[in-house]
């Protein structure tokens, strides 16, 4: 059996900008159009992500074990640690659940399709530089009066029609890469 290449998709802005209300409202969608997702989070808080450090796999791994998988009911979960994990580790990782789609949150200096989303025109200044952005969701209208925006399209937060073209769009590349 072939490995599926999924679609790789960024949602990029600052903390608090809306990436994981958008991300959950976008994986309805694909969801809706019959789109299998997986999705990668930087954890950008500092520190590790919070893990309760009394079970069983946590143990294992601060006994010496690279990773550890637990598995109960159907659920899978793989605890695996080391100093620092690149992008594209964390997408190989991904790759056997063969997803059409996989949407990363932050990262957003790396090189995939994004969107990218903009609370404030001070963050159109340092965010609309990245490359390779597909589409803006701002929350306030100044934020699209910014000359680098030309030929990206640009919806308010809230717009459904914003995540209906995203989701269209993500379909599409998914039937071109079939």
């Amino acid at each position: 059996m072939a490995m599926v290449k999924p679609v790789i998709f960024q949602i990029a802005g600052f903390q608090n900008s809306g990436k994981t209300t958008f991300i959950k409202k976008l994986l309805r969608h694909l969801n809706k159009k019959g789109l299998s997702a997986a999705t990668i989070k930087h954890h950008g808080h500092g520190g590790k992500p919070a893990l309760d450090e009394t079970k069983d796999s946590a143990q294992h791994v601060a006994a010496g074990a690279v990773v550890s998988l637990v598995e109960g009911d159907g659920r899978l979960i793989i605890h695996a640690e080391k100093k620092q994990w690149s992008l594209e580790e964390k997408l190989r990782l991904l790759l056997p659940f063969q997803t059409d789609v996989i949407l990363i949150e932050g990262h957003k200096g790396e090189d995939f399709p994004k969107a990218v989303l903009l609370r404030t025109w001070d963050e159109a200044e340092k965010l609309l530089h990245l490359t390779s952005i597909q589409a803006v969701y701002y929350w306030d209208h100044s934020c699209i009066q910014h000359r680098n925006i030309k030929n990206v399209e640009a919806f308010h937060i809230n717009d459904p029609d914003g995540l209906e073209w995203l989701s269209e769009c993500l379909r599409a590349a998914c039937k071109e890469k079939r």
